[in-house]
């Protein structure tokens, strides 16, 4: 299918392909007792695979719209063999996936006309926030953009010191006060900074817990307002990273912070250490909100550009 034509070079293929390796094993070991036995698509084999997809953590409602493609298709093919199961797979997952214009970049780029754009990320403590935004730095600005980091997680020292070690590594200047600061103070120095260093894009680290979700709103919403004082259109995204391990509570981290602010992309972390990758597939459908970047490994090239065909394409080869 054409829809499958390759996108990534072959180096950054072959790092969504190892960091989605543990998925794809748990995923095609499950399909394949879901089969087993069975030479054509019955209703036996479609309830084993609604399991699998379900257990598989690519979520109900996901799972459900694609159980009813395939029922379609077997109703109106009649004999379906289970030999053919997986490529029939793939062309609903991908064509689910493609009924939004979302998903379809292919390196990391910034719109025309916003500079500095301004990224305020979101997540909860653990998630990979301050890793992404660090990997995120050093992708922007291999592109040849320049960067200015905000430490308005002051919350926490640690987060403090953690964006500075990754403000340091990829050598791009970092914003910071003392813990306990006010975030949107610090949100407020860093973007008059990158005003004045003509930066290219400016990524601001938040508070990362969700105990009190009326606390974190009107934090966020603060810091929302004060960058608006040197940035009238400030942020131009909220970026919510979500740990890709967790599985079905990245669902309702998703759903919680997407309550507490106006979340405008995803990033989903940690996809190499484990076996619940289908959750970029249900939160990619779930969300009007798109998947913008994938973590599928340790080094500063393993963040990627979530990018669906390529991303199935992987899970399926």
């Amino acid at each position: 299918m054409s829809i499958f034509k390759k996108i990534f070079s072959s180096e950054k293929k072959q790092s969504l392909d190892k960091g989605l390796e543990k998925t794809k094993t748990s995923f095609f070991s499950k399909l394949g007792k879901a089969v087993a036995g069975k030479s054509r698509v019955d209703d036996d084999v479609l309830d084993n695979l609604e399991e699998v997809l379900v257990t598989s953590d690519v979520g109900v409602d996901t799972t459900l719209k694609i159980i009813e493609r395939i029922e379609n298709r077997v109703a109106a093919d009649k004999y379906m063999g289970t030999d053919e199961l997986n490529r029939i797979l793939r062309e609903e997952i991908a064509g689910l996936l493609s009924e939004t214009h979302r998903g379809e970049a292919t390196d990391f780029e910034l719109p025309e006309g916003k500079r500095p754009y301004v990224i305020m990320v979101v997540g909860v403590n653990g998630v990979g926030k301050t890793t992404t935004i660090g990997k995120l730095a050093h992708q922007f600005k291999e592109k040849g953009f320049s960067v200015v980091l905000g430490a308005a997680d002051t919350f926490r020292a640690a987060a403090i010191d953690q964006l500075q070690v990754w403000a340091d590594r990829v050598d791009v200047p970092i914003v910071k006060q003392k813990m306990g600061s006010d975030p949107a103070s610090v949100a407020f120095d860093t973007l008059s900074a990158a005003t004045a260093k003509n930066a290219d894009v400016v990524l601001i680290d938040t508070a990362g817990r969700l105990h009190n979700k009326v606390n974190l709103m009107n934090e966020l919403s603060k810091v929302k307002r004060v960058m608006q004082k040197v940035i009238p259109d400030a942020p131009h995204e909220v970026l919510l990273v979500l740990d890709g391990s967790t599985g079905q509570n990245a669902f309702e981290q998703a759903r919680q912070f997407t309550k507490a602010t106006e979340v405008s992309s995803l990033a989903v972390t940690k996809l190499d250490g484990t076996a619940k990758g289908g959750v970029v597939i249900g939160i990619s459908d779930q969300f009007q909100i798109p998947v913008k970047y994938i973590g599928v490994g340790e080094r500063l090239e393993d963040l990627q550009v979530f990018n669906k065909f390529e991303f199935v394409d992987s899970f399926f080869s």
